[in-house]
């Protein structure tokens, strides 16, 4: 069964956070800070039975407070590009912060992510638990509503870690929620993931413009670079000419998952022919964002003295398709009252 234990992690302005890490039975370790509840490590064996964190974090409180690249960051009240950084909700205008070509990414500089949460350890199915809570406060970001957030950590015996999000709010919002891992499954340290093998169960992505804005048209991937039908090397066509590779440096697209919104299936699968390690990304959500890591910044100093390298990691990002508050013919990522936002998202690793 899961165990937790809780460390001080860093200082910042208003107090302490703290470092959790669950530890099954296996010997897998996953460490968690109530600072943006991001996911600061990930130990998982090799073929061989050795331990090494594969996903890519910061090295101090700076990276925290300034998140470059949102590594192991919890995203929201709505993760991803919002057209214009503007909705209408109940015939009413809301203005959202223009932090991405004049468009709202990520929600804002008050995202989830930028806050202290509380923590309890609670019991479970699979041993200890760690439930985090927040409250993105009406106005938060420009939006509308007290959004009430819980995100349950778990961590079973078969090397799974499930990311439970639930929310609910006192008025119509937005509410679509991610992590941002960055995964790389050789070591956060060993280069980048150009060699990886991955997997996406989807015959569909959504068509972007330059600045990565969803068009309203889903597209097949039959025939393109963004094929991931069967297992292809991320660094095979990752370069090459066509305008969702030109215009995000790389793979930063969204693709639509064949098992849609509110079931449980498998979303994509990565694989690391250096270390041997696998890992299955599960997820109710009906999308799923790749990014390469096309713009990590290598001058950056990172978790233990690391500078990582261009494509470093890649984030498999389970959430419902970008934009989608301004396209009605797609799952809407609005919350009212009364209604309970509910999304299980598992990453399960395997050492072959």
């Amino acid at each position: 069964m899961t165990n937790i234990t809780c460390t001080p992690f860093f200082l910042f302005e208003a107090g302490q956070s703290s470092l959790y890490t669950l530890k099954n039975q296996s010997g897998m370790a996953v460490s968690v800070t109530d600072w943006g509840a991001y996911l600061v490590s990930v130990l998982a064996p090799d073929r061989s039975g050795r331990q090494d964190d594969v996903i890519l974090s910061y090295n101090d409180a700076e990276g925290f407070f300034h998140r470059p690249g949102y590594y192991g960051a919890t995203v929201g009240r709505n993760c991803n590009r919002i057209a214009g950084a503007q909705v209408e909700l109940e015939g009413r205008t809301y203005r959202l912060p223009q932090n991405d070509h004049g468009n709202n990414l990520h929600s804002g500089p008050g995202g989830l992510d930028h806050k202290l949460w509380s923590a309890q350890v609670a019991e479970g199915p699979t041993g200890q638990e760690l439930v985090l809570t927040a409250v993105s406060a009406d106005g938060e970001d420009g939006f509308p509503g007290n959004l009430r957030v819980r995100l349950t950590v778990s961590l079973d015996e078969q090397n799974g870690l499930q990311l439970h999000y639930q929310a609910e709010t006192d008025a119509a919002t937005l509410c679509n929620l991610t992590n941002h891992a960055y995964f790389n499954l050789n070591g956060h340290y060993r280069g980048d993931i150009l060699g990886h093998e991955l997997r996406v169960n989807a015959g569909r992505y959504a068509e972007t413009d330059e600045q990565l804005i969803p068009t309203g048209r889903l597209l097949p991937v039959e025939g393109t670079p963004l094929d991931f039908r069967t297992f292809h090397a991320i660094g095979e066509r990752i370069d090459a000419d066509c305008p969702a590779l030109r215009y995000g440096g790389g793979y930063d697209q969204c693709w639509v998952l064949a098992d849609g919104r509110g079931v449980l299936g498998l979303a994509a699968e990565l694989y690391d022919p250096a270390s041997g390690r696998r890992m299955e990304c599960w997820t109710d959500q009906p999308a799923i964002q790749v990014y390469s890591g096309n713009g990590i910044d290598p001058d950056l100093v990172c978790k233990g003295g690391v500078h990582y390298c261009k494509r470093a990691g890649v984030a498999l990002e389970t959430q419902l398709i970008p934009d989608a508050i301004h396209h009605p013919q797609w799952d809407s990522p609005v919350l009212r009252p009364g209604q309970q936002y509910d999304s299980r998202t598992i990453y399960r690793f395997f050492p072959e």
